[in-house]
């Protein structure tokens, strides 16, 4: 077989680039159902990465029904994709019209699982919101500290709604959101708006914490238009 891997830039999701080539592959034909990848150790070579890195790839692509594994014999395309398994991939949701299409997901189940929130809230669950809260304002805007505080923030609402299959997709989203915005530089720093993305948190967490489910979903549209914006996605849901 005849693939075509070359060295991944570096970044700090290295593994999710590897993953991500090899799916390509995948969906490309050039791997077939029960093909053999390379070893950890050829692809380390070929993408130019540590093996812990290739490990963590196939571990994902393991997790996302891509690929099965055998101790001693090594990794192996599976023959069918699952098709209850949800993948997006990373070079897919780089581009334009599909990570529009990943935030309009990540908008239609966010804003209801504030107004969940605010109505199944606990006190643990407003305080995990506010620890995020703190770490978000002590970290420069769009670093990747600000990045993982943001996420954690929404992983604090979805967990307050009580629902295991929202949490579990919204982890999912949230995370691929925020891959693509960590890959594409465009998170661009200022005092202005690291002020007006915390302010919108802040209304967020307002509302749930005064259990007011319709200024949660209000508040958290508010957000997520906001965030479009700042990574230069258009809002208009027309």
């Amino acid at each position: 077989m005849t693939l075509k891997l070359d060295k991944v830039n570096r970044g700090p999701h290295l593994s999710t680039l590897v993953a991500s080539s090899i799916s390509r592959e995948i969906v490309e034909g050039r791997l077939k159902a029960g093909d053999q990848l390379p070893t950890e150790q050829a692809l380390a070579s070929t993408f130019g990465v540590s093996r812990n890195v290739v490990r963590e790839a196939i571990a994902r692509l393991r997790s996302e029904g891509r690929i099965w594994s055998q101790q001693g014999r090594g990794a192996f395309v599976a023959d069918e994709m699952n098709s209850s398994v949800l993948t997006i991939d990373y070079d897919v949701s780089q581009q334009g019209n599909a990570f529009k299409s990943l935030f309009e997901l990540r908008s239609a189940l966010e804003v209801r699982a504030a107004a969940l929130a605010a109505n199944r809230r606990t006190q643990p669950d407003l305080d995990a919101l506010k620890q995020s809260l703190s770490r978000m304002q002590d970290a420069p805007y769009g670093s990747v500290a600000w990045l993982q505080a943001d996420l954690e923030f929404h992983r604090a609402i979805v967990a307050a709604t009580r629902n295991s299959y929202m949490e579990q997709v919204l982890r999912f989203v949230a995370e691929r959101v925020r891959e693509s915005i960590l890959a594409s530089g465009n998170q661009q720093g200022s005092d202005e708006m690291a002020s007006t993305t915390l302010g919108e948190h802040n209304l967020i967490y307002a509302a749930i914490a005064a259990g007011d489910a319709e200024a949660a979903a209000r508040a958290m549209q508010l957000h997520l238009d906001g965030a479009a914006q700042r990574v230069g996605l258009p809002t208009n849901t027309n």
